[in-house]
């Protein structure tokens, strides 16, 4: 299975996916944890990609499409993956289609999360990510047990610096610019499907599974 994730920030793709991964036994494939660690890594990439971040804007195609390219040549990704931020354009989508072509592949499903934009921003600006472990927090939705310490590994919570009300305002205004139109894009493939994202985390897992199983 070759699923796409689509939906604007903080529309819980990440958290999803990985639902999905465990369910299927395929790799989830985050841009967003192959950015981040590229800039983490301080690499003269991961400085490009950096600026882009911490503005709300988002990485160049070019940027993004090598790295895509580069991970799913792993062997773990023989069997499929869902893709979680990418593609985000329409750009991005015709390269991976052309992509998976080139070896006698395509994109199997995509699954639009929809979100309103008022739920979106108490969910991001609340958000808190652990340093060290990643796992992610809430400070009303998925509060840690002791505060601005992660449950699983001790370390430090943060808000990440594309978290704060301005740049998640910045990064939806965005989204509707360059990623909605993906819509349009895989609705003419006959390959969009669209989930409420709203509701316990359980329900839009199951939402999805029916749509994709």
């Amino acid at each position: 299975m070759r699923l796409i994730l689509l939906g604007p920030p903080g529309s819980g793709k990440g958290t999803q996916s990985v639902l999905l991964r465990d369910k299927f036994n395929i790799p989830q494939i985050s841009t967003g944890d192959l950015l981040r660690s590229a800039v983490s890594a301080q690499t003269a990439l991961g400085a490009k990609v950096g600026e882009y971040m911490d503005k709300g804007h988002l990485v160049p195609d070019e940027l993004v499409i090598d790295m895509i390219k580069e991970r799913l040549q792993d062997e773990d990704c023989n069997n499929g993956y869902v893709l979680d931020g990418f593609p985000r354009t329409v750009l991005q989508a015709e390269k991976l289609d052309e992509m998976l072509a080139s070896v006698g592949e395509k994109v199997d499903e995509v699954v639009d999360l929809e979100v309103n934009p008022e739920e979106i921003l108490i969910r991001l600006t609340g958000r808190r990510t652990c340093r060290d472990c990643n796992a992610m927090f809430h400070l009303t939705l998925k509060p840690p047990k002791q505060s601005g310490i992660c449950d699983p590994c001790g370390g430090e919570l943060y808000q990440r610096a594309d978290d704060n009300e301005q740049t998640v305002m910045s990064r939806l205004e965005e989204y509707e610019n360059k990623t909605a139109p993906l819509k349009e894009f895989y609705r003419k493939q006959g390959k969009l499907k669209s989930a409420k994202g709203s509701g316990s985390m359980d329900d839009i897992f199951d939402r999805i599974c029916s749509l994709v199983s």
